[in-house]
């Protein structure tokens, strides 16, 4: 993001705000400490059946990357996150896009 971005509305940054918006009406809070985040990023519908079932919850190791993704999330979620001391975060392939944080809530983001 830029200066420019206050004013200048380009469509990344629109998703941007978008994605944050969505994830602070979820509720959703991050503690300070001991968190295990995991971003499960939808895999493409033009997959075969067969290489679905095979990445399905396997590493993801493509874009995005895995700290602009937290970044958002912290973002979203706190307003100073430099609070944040231990964080474990990690992206895999999935069904459908999710956020689980500690196992426990499970968002679908779209």
């Amino acid at each position: 993001m830029t200066r420019a971005d206050s004013w200048r509305k380009r469509p990344v940054i629109l998703r941007y705000h978008e994605f944050k918006d969505v994830i602070r009406e979820t509720g959703a809070s991050l503690d300070e400490s001991g968190m295990l985040v995991e971003f499960q990023l939808p895999m493409p519908p033009s997959w075969s059946a067969r290489k679905r079932a095979e990445l399905n919850g396997k590493p993801h190791q493509q874009k995005p990357d895995l700290d602009n993704l937290l970044k958002a999330l912290m973002d979203a979620l706190l307003p100073d996150d430099s609070i944040v001391w231990d964080i474990h975060a990690r992206k895999v392939w999935g069904t459908i896009g999710t956020i689980t944080l500690n196992r426990s809530e499970a968002w679908t983001i779209r």
